[in-house]
């Protein structure tokens, strides 16, 4: 019997710059991922490869490999959370020094959805992907949820992956659709960013009780979907939390 080809699922690095005074790995620049996004995507037997940055110029070596082959290759592509998106790629300047975010890894990750979409390949951002979805489709961010929208909900606290908030389906949603009776859910929401003007396109799939967007999703012609929880979490969490094999399971059939 045929066995059928495992899918193939990129996922976006997180990259550590070089650091002034370090030493040894501390003057390299790194690109990891957070080992527990890449085991819950890898959880229904899906091959998951990292994607680098591609440098055609490169200081190092010179490479013919494009961003566009990646998307050609795989089946669809995660971005996974990290460090802030600049406020400039979305034409602002950061109210503060510490909002500045990584630009290098914002092209990076910009060109990745757009040769993705391009392709009609499958997105799913988690948290940071979220956002960086959103203002791939021209849309903006608050640089601050507590000086510039200031709630009721902490969306960030030191407890991190232990910060958690019930989040609320839209009615009639995809999303809504994905997870049958659940309405909603415990989430694990770390971020001091969110969602402000939606791109192009782009709906809101969730929200939090105080407005926060938490989850959405392009209305074009591709499955490109973002969530500003973070879904690898929850499995240590507890069982109080959302399961989100619904949301998993929706990419995944589409990158199939």
């Amino acid at each position: 019997m045929l066995r059928r080809r495992p899918v193939r699922i990129g996922l976006s690095a997180r990259i550590t710059h070089p650091e002034v005074t370090g030493v040894g790995l501390q003057t390299k620049t790194l690109q990891v991922l957070e080992q527990s996004v890449a085991q819950w995507a890898a959880s229904r037997d899906t091959l998951v490869l990292m994607v680098p940055s591609v440098l055609q110029d490169g200081a190092l070596l010179r490479s013919s490999i494009r961003v566009r082959d990646y998307a050609e290759y795989l089946d669809g592509l995660i971005l996974q959370g990290g460090a802030d998106v600049s406020p400039r790629a979305y034409g602002e300047e950061p109210q503060r020094p510490e909002w500045s975010g990584d630009p290098v890894r914002d092209a990076y990750e910009l060109e990745l959805v757009h040769e993705f979409m391009e392709a009609g390949k499958p997105i799913l951002g988690i948290c940071r992907g979220m956002q960086l979805i959103n203002v791939a489709l021209g849309g903006s961010l608050y640089q601050d949820l507590p000086t510039q929208l200031p709630g009721p909900l902490e969306h960030q606290t030191p407890a991190y992956d232990r910060n958690a908030h019930v989040v609320e389906f839209v009615p009639g949603g995809h999303m809504a659709r994905w997870f049958g009776e659940v309405k909603g859910g415990q989430v694990a929401s770390i971020h001091h960013q969110a969602v402000h003007r939606l791109g192009k396109g782009v709906v809101v799939e969730a929200t939090a009780p105080d407005g926060v967007v938490e989850a959405i999703r392009w209305s074009g012609r591709s499955f490109v979907c973002g969530v500003q929880w973070h879904p690898e979490f929850h499995h240590l969490a507890g069982a109080e939390m959302l399961d989100c094999n619904p949301l998993l399971d929706a990419f995944l059939q589409a990158a199939r």
